[in-house]
């Protein structure tokens, strides 16, 4: 199983390349990935079906019991096999109906293909907490589908309307799973639902688990978003919100429902949400014009009847709702993927304009004739089948109340007209020839790639329902797990004889046939029945809402002093942990000034400087002496024995003051605030206090420690198992990996964030590269430049911006810096360095370039994309993780690796030395950003008098 999940994130990763190769085609490749993974799932249907299970184990963080847990019984096999096979089908779709050059289309396979394998691991999960993971991806993955490109208001707005909502149910969700978590003893799902516990504590997390699955399958009144989402492309239709992400709430309440029907309110929740939403999901469908939005609604609709049939907590029930699942699946997947070919074939989705397409496409005409009979609940298809064991198992009594199962039993038949009746008119609008409207043009006639993957599907559908006994074994799988209530369980089948069910079948397609009828006065009356509130206008009003709070909490408290703010944090420092520090600590019994008389010298050094940093006005002057306090620190670092924190500590101080400098030059030369004396005075105590308390904080806190410290068997471990003598670098790409991956992920987003505020145009990394004709037509020479002339492109500046000292320090220096940052890379393992203090020491080497020779040269220096070292960085740093599990350890553990070459002799490798790749990576990329936005945009919004910006044409990017 986790091989299979793998293998969808390695295909996510490589989908964007694998597009831009092969274009659409790539579609092809990617949909062998799920297509496996249904072949594999497929080769466990019979030990499923025999009573066993498929389980998988593996440790992922031992010291909190973590692990992750994989488990493949009847009802994660029936939804995994509908993930797999429904996106497999929908990828081969997307050959086709992607243009050959949608520039879109690499981003979407990558997107889909990460989703498809989210959406398979999460009802593959066995662990509550690795199930949220799951959760979340799915929902993150969705924003991103629904979104697009982000060119469209409307998709942007249905993205983010999905993403809040579905996410604030997650969360209550995660709250709720630890709640279920603790109340049962073990965060094991199948353990949870065996033995869940009692106690309010036990409803508390049942309440908050369903509001995570209500609000992810759309039940009232979240059901909103889905028809929103429909500004999503038809594949993500077809796949998220017919076989796969609407789904997700669906299956997690199916989980639960064994263990949890009998749970105070469990039953009044799921019951009524499910029915309201069926109804009104019907309702509103009945008055769409798209076809698109018809189904979505429909969608609505279907998914409450879903809710109701799984959570019901009966044998019979469960039976019918799983069967009914495999039908929506097949039949609502397959009803939108006709309409994306209706859509690409005629340019429009309007019900009213399309005209007699049902003698112009006549095979896309069947297959949504048999989709739509399913919908419906026609025989002998499979829809019929579920819907038929609905209303038998609700007639026989599937509720412990017989009141509550003849009040479903009504709202359900009521659900099923409006789903028939909607249905006629999806059809009619689709393929029909309307009066007054000539026949709808084919601008793209669909081939028979495009129609493959909706005939598949609508086949399937028209075949599961005669031979529904053969899914017998698997739905029984799962439906025994609950207790029936009827007399007798009734097994799937296309025909029972005659019985009420039967004729409650019969009666809700002809309710449908009327209400398709008489469309137009259903119509009218629904307008004039319309109501002027809806969930929707609730939705952003309430968002609208909280916008003007936090504008009126924003002004209030936040006036646009600094100083203002800092003082603030500090007197509520000095008042709380301050006075904490002063009456309750254990202060030490013995005071020791210094080590080593160097020590007090270096500290007076830095105490001169930071007096200085006040009385001086340059701002340039007055940051050259704040660094002076940190190259303090650094040798403060060095005397105490610590190299690795001195090396990083200059690196940092070196860079920060380069930042410094580039932000300075937007800034005026002098510092002209003046403030009065009592102003002044004051702001020195709170400084001078602050200092104190840190000083004091610090030897407190060695002195009131009484455990062991666990770095003391450190040493030992990062040899040991680390396989290195660095104990700081093993550390933090070893034992505390977790917190350095959480660390530069951090740091990723927050220079690719701090970056694109610098940008005023849409941020695209772009490289300021100089063409070697212009540059020896702008030295006013004959010849062609040569390329490989060392730092040509400062021949483009003016005279007074050049050094001539520090471009002969620069070409004697930059490659040896740039092999010094490699020494330490490969280093740092066993001596002082690392990926973190040889990244800096790289970037150091890009910014003697940039100072050197401007940004043109800095472009010619690093020609590449700062966004892509970030990426690449983080992908490298992460996937060790990946490395360590295929090598048989724990996620990101150091994996030693020992060999003999012929001519090198013994070599010893660490799989830890990629992660510190990725690390220097990361550090090289934030450079980059930081010389590219604060360096190189500056340069091009001031730089006016730049003759190669005077001259269009004369710079070209590459």
């Amino acid at each position: 199983m986790l091989a299979v999940l793998l293998l969808h994130l390695v295909a996510a990763v490589l989908a964007p390349v694998l597009v831009r190769w092969w274009g659409r085609t790539a579609f092809l490749a990617l949909a062998v990935v799920p297509a496996a993974g249904f072949g594999w799932v497929l080769s466990r249907l019979r030990t499923v079906t025999a009573g066993g299970e498929v389980t998988e184990r593996i440790p992922w963080v031992p010291a909190l019991d973590l692990e992750v847990a994989l488990r493949l019984d009847a009802l994660s096999l029936t939804f995994a096999l509908l993930v797999t096979g429904v996106g497999a089908l929908v990828l081969l779709y997307c050959a086709r109906y992607f243009e050959p050059d949608d520039e879109g289309s690499a981003r979407f396979a990558g997107n889909l293909t990460a989703f498809a394998g989210s959406m398979l691991g999460l009802v593959l999960a066995d662990d509550l907490l690795l199930l949220y993971v799951f959760w979340e991806l799915t929902t993150v993955f969705s924003f991103l589908l629904i979104g697009g490109a982000g060119t469209k208001l409307a998709a942007r707005r249905a993205a983010s309307q999905a993403l809040i909502l579905t996410t604030a149910g997650g969360l209550a969700m995660l709250v709720g799973l630890i709640m279920l978590g603790e109340t049962s003893g073990s965060y094991l799902l199948s353990e949870v639902i065996a033995d869940p516990g009692s106690g309010p504590l036990l409803v508390a997390g049942t309440m908050l688990v369903l509001a995570g699955a209500v609000t992810k399958s759309a039940m009232i009144p979240f059901h909103f978003w889905l028809p929103a989402a429909m500004e999503a492309p038809t594949p993500v239709s077809a796949y998220l919100h017919a076989a796969a992400m609407v789904k997700a709430g669906i299956y997690l309440v199916a989980r639960l429902a064994p263990g949890f029907a009998e749970v105070p309110g469990w039953r009044p929740v799921v019951l009524g949400l499910g029915l309201a939403t069926m109804l009104v999901g019907g309702y509103r469908a009945l008055r769409q014009n798209d076809l698109k939005l018809l189904l979505a609604f429909g969608t609505v609709s279907q998914l409450g009847f879903l809710m109701v049939l799984v959570g019901s907590g009966s044998r019979e029930l469960a039976a019918a709702g799983l069967a009914m699942t495999l039908a929506h699946a097949l039949f609502k997947s397959t009803l939108f993927l006709t309409v994306g070919v209706v859509d690409h074939a005629t340019g429009m989705r309007d019900l009213r304009k399309l005209s007699g397409l049902g003698r112009r496409l006549p095979s896309l005409a069947v297959i949504g004739t048999l989709a739509a009979a399913s919908m419906a609940g026609l025989p002998p298809l499979l829809g019929f089948v579920g819907k038929e064991a609905a209303f038998t198992a609700l007639w026989d009594g599937g509720l412990p109340d017989r009141t509550a199962a003849a009040v479903v039993l009504t709202g359900l038949v009521l659900g099923s007209v409006l789903t028939a009746g909607y249905t006629a008119r999806f059809l009619w609008g689709a393929f029909a020839r309307k009066p007054g409207c000539a026949d709808s043009d084919l601008v793209h006639p669909p081939g028979a790639l495009f129609l493959a993957a909706p005939a598949t599907l609508a086949l399937i559908g028209l075949l599961a329902g005669p031979f529904s006994p053969l899914l017998e074994p698997l739905v029984a799988g799962y439906a025994d797990t609950m207790p029936l209530l009827a007399p007798e369980a009734e097994k799937l089948a296309l025909w029972h004889g005659l019985q009420p069910a039967l004729l409650l079948s019969a009666l809700t397609l002809a309710g449908g046939a009327l209400l398709f009828v008489v469309r137009r006065g259903v119509f009218r009356t629904q307008r004039r029945m319309a109501v002027g509130a809806s969930a929707d206008e609730g939705y952003w009003n309430t968002l609208q809402a909280l916008d003007r709070l936090a504008v009126l909490v924003t002004g209030t408290t936040q006036r646009g002093s600094l100083p203002a703010y800092l003082g603030t944090i500090l007197v509520v420092v000095l008042a709380l942990p301050g006075s904490v520090l002063l009456f309750r600590a254990p202060w030490p019994g013995e005071w020791r000034a210094w080590d080593s008389p160097i020590q007090a010298l270096v500290g007076a050094v830095a105490l001169i400087a930071a007096v200085l940093a006040l009385r001086i006005r340059q701002r340039l002057s007055a940051v050259l002496v704040v660094g002076v306090t940190g190259y303090a620190l650094a040798v403060l670092f060095a005397l105490q024995g610590a190299p690795d924190l001195a090396l990083t500590q200059f690196l940092v101080e070196t860079l920060t003051l380069v930042v410094f400098v580039l932000v300075l030059r937007k800034l005026p030369k002098d510092i002209t605030e003046r403030h009065r004396p009592r102003e002044r005075a004051g702001r020195g105590v709170v400084a001078v206090a602050v200092g104190a308390l840190m000083a004091a904080a610090g030897a407190v806190a060695m002195s009131a420690r009484t455990a062991t410290p666990v770095s003391v068997d450190y040493p030992d471990a990062a040899y040991d198992l680390g396989g290195g003598q660095n104990v700081v670098n093993v550390t933090l790409v070893d034992i505390r990996a977790w917190d350095t991956l959480g660390e530069i992920s951090l740091l990723v987003v927050a220079a690719t964030g701090v970056a694109s505020l610098v940008f005023l145009r849409r941020r695209t990394g772009s490289v300021d590269r100089i063409d070697p004709v212009q540059l020896a037509r702008q030295q006013r020479t004959s010849r062609r430049a040569p390329r490989g002339q060392w730092l040509a492109a400062s021949a483009v500046l003016a005279p007074e911006r050049r050094s001539v000292i520090l471009e002969v320090v620069t070409r004697i220096l930059f490659h040896t810096i740039l092999v010094f940052s490699i020494f330490l890379l490969f280093s740092g393992h066993n001596e002082p360095g690392g990926g973190f203090a040889g990244g800096l020491v790289a970037g150091l080497a890009l910014v003697l370039r940039y100072l050197a020779g401007g940004r043109y040269e800095l472009g010619e220096a690093a020609p590449v994309d700062p966004g892509l070292l970030l990426g690449v960085g983080l992908l490298f740093s992460g996937g060790t993780g990946v490395v360590g599990l295929v090598l048989g350890v724990e996620v990101l553990q150091t994996a030693i690796l020992e060999t003999t070459l012929p001519v090198l002799g013994d070599v010893k490798l660490v799989t830890s030395l990629f992660f510190d790749i990725g690390v220097y990576l990361i550090v090289v990329g934030l450079v980059l950003d930081i010389l590219r936005s604060l360096g190189a945009e500056l340069d091009r919004e001031v730089d006016e008098d730049d003759p190669i910006d005077a001259a269009p044409g004369e710079v070209i990017a590459r």
